[in-house]
């Protein structure tokens, strides 16, 4: 007799192969059988649901949340039963004593996670990447969690005071690609690094923005020498540009890349060099992974969030961590919304000068939210209709639900107004579905609902333009991004493989809009969307949540890869 049966559902196995009607048999951690199976000590009857892998997402930031915090919302609202984090070079290990707030002050500054959230929560009972990883694994979890080397804590480590230099030695080079072996063959699997000038912290941009390729290519190496191991980037380029040659002389080490594909202004059509050159590269045995998002990057301003286009108005400032009921009625008042719109922002010559301007590219986000707006619902066409200016607009709505009402500015991949050049990156056969930066942006982003979004708006609701087929959806959150990482024990419905699975009720899936909590240490804020349609969600066998709620069951793990886990097994570098 099985321990667990799920019986009668909809199986999307995350293979990309057609759904079927199928039971699912489960023996304590472990999918037993698929198809027509026996008896179970417990039968759920999954009629009318969709069954479908756990979501594995991996690209997220919980690298300090995951030290407190077992429950790891809200990506484990939405079905994610697998992160990896310690992306876009940004993490907490390895670590000199000592040195622990020029970490966080970077996390804060890059993924925009409050340091003060960070020092109150963060025991820092480590200092190499093995001991952080004990440290994670003495706590439970709702979900497995894979860990990533961060270029920044690797530079802060080796470097000191010099970790934004590059005019290093080959000792420091060396140096460097040691540390950040140790902590490969510790269990990390792979290694990140930030080459966006978009990524900045109090201390300017991060540490090994503009390394030279030898240092990129030394770490390589390190990581070919362990065995294992995903070399993760970001960068500024819209298209492949002057990243081929880099990631050429990377794929030469016998190193598998992922890196950040979105669609810009300024290359509109860009991403598609990136995907095509993806597609050629892995064809030959050289695997890279570019990773889409689901829907576009979205700030979401609102009164309660740590950007918007008034918050450095003069007048607006004296209202900034103030109670919301007090900033409603404050702006309210006819006197002081005179004032505020007179007055001129302070981010001049900054990104944010360009980005609370944008009208014609900030909506209202609505509930449910609408993550695909037309043109003429923006604060741009709303203003030219009524005769008035676009910040008297944008006021008015900031100010709509009580002041709990949000206003959607996607951030890139959506330049004619519509998904059309998302939709072409989930199309391409060599995209995986990452980018929800799940743990980051905590008071601005929440993209940590892309895999609920991904499913229900792609292949129910989407209006605008061509849906995706189920099968295909479900395989770029499960199998394709686990495959990418060497995850080849989860991703997929089959015998043998990891019981992490989802019940959706498919008609009843649905996004709430986002909302602002303060639930942080020290009462820090962060976005939440939770989401119904979740029947069950099971982690290793064992229900996690039940309709949306916890159960309270924690058998999530800290994985570790290569002889420890289930790491990437590397192909054989070119001669």
């Amino acid at each position: 007799m099985h321990d667990l049966v799920i019986r009668g559902g909809k199986v999307v196995d995350g293979s990309g192969a057609p759904a079927r009607g199928a039971d699912v048999a489960v023996d304590g951690d472990t999918i037993r059988a698929v198809g027509r199976v026996g008896a179970g000590r417990r039968e759920v009857d999954a009629d009318g649901a969709l069954v479908a892998p756990g979501w594995v997402d991996i690209h997220t930031h919980y690298d300090g949340q995951a030290t407190w915090d077992g429950e790891l919302a809200p990506s484990s609202h939405h079905g994610v039963t697998t992160i990896v984090m310690g992306n876009c070079g940004v993490g907490f290990a390895p670590v000199r004593p000592g040195t622990e707030s020029f970490l966080i002050e970077l996390m804060e500054g890059v993924e925009d996670i409050p340091g003060p959230a960070l020092h109150a929560g963060m025991d820092w009972r480590w200092e190499s990447f093995d001991e952080y990883l004990a440290a994670l694994e003495s706590r439970p979890r709702t979900l497995d969690v894979a860990a990533q080397v961060a270029h920044s804590a690797v530079r802060a480590y080796v470097l000191g005071e010099r970790a934004h230099a590059n005019d290093l030695s080959d000792a420091e080079i060396a140096e460097m690609a040691a540390v950040v072996r140790e902590g490969i063959e510790a269990g990390a699997f792979g290694f990140s690094t930030s080459q966006t000038r978009a990524h900045t912290s109090r201390h300017g941009l991060v540490p090994g923005t503009f390394a030279f390729r030898r240092e990129l290519v030394a770490i390589a190496r390190a990581l070919a020498d362990a065995g294992h191991g995903v070399f993760q980037c970001v960068s500024d380029e819209t298209s492949l540009g002057n990243d081929a040659a880099v990631f050429d002389e990377l794929c030469d080490t016998g190193v598998p890349i992922t890196f950040s594909v979105a669609q810009m202004p300024r290359e509109p059509w860009g991403f598609r060099e990136s995907l095509d050159h993806a597609r050629d590269s892995t064809a030959a045995g050289r695997p890279i992974a570019p990773q889409v998002p689901a829907r576009p990057t979205g700030m979401l301003y609102g009164l309660q969030s740590s950007f918007h286009p008034f918050v450095s108005h003069p007048s607006f400032e004296p209202l900034l961590n103030q109670p919301l009921e007090r900033v409603v009625a404050e702006l309210r008042r006819p006197e002081l919304r005179a004032r505020l719109l007179a007055e001129r922002q302070r981010f001049e010559g900054t990104i944010w000068d360009g980005l609370a301007r944008v009208w014609s590219r900030m909506f209202k986000l609505g509930d449910p939210p609408d993550y695909e707006p037309p043109r003429e619902a923006s604060v741009q066409a709303a203003a030219e209709r009524e005769g008035r200016r676009p910040e008297e607009v944008l006021l008015d709505w900031l100010l709509e639900d009580e002041g709990r009402a949000f206003v959607f500015a996607p951030l890139g991949s959506y330049y004619a107004h519509d998904l059309e050049a998302v939709r072409e990156m989930l199309e391409h056969p060599a995209a995986v579905v990452g980018l929800s930066d799940g743990g980051a942006h905590c008071a601005l982003i929440c993209d940590a609902s892309f895999p609920t979004y991904l499913l229900a708006h792609w292949t129910r609701d989407r209006t605008r333009g061509p849906r995706l087929p189920l099968e295909r959806v479900v395989h770029l959150q499960t199998q394709a991004p686990a495959r990418t990482y060497g995850l080849h024990d989860r991703g997929r419905i089959a015998p043998g493989l990891r019981a992490d699975f989802n019940l959706i009720d498919y008609p009843g899936l649905k996004l709430h809009a986002p909302r602002m909590v303060f639930d942080l240490p020290g009462d820090a804020r962060r976005l939440i969307q939770r989401a119904d349609g979740y029947r069950m969600t099971f982690q290793s066998g064992v229900q996690t949540f039940a309709d949306g709620e916890p159960t309270g069951a924690r058998p999530g793990r800290t994985l570790r890869a290569g002889p420890r886990g289930p790491g990437y097994a590397l192909h054989a570098p070119r001669a």
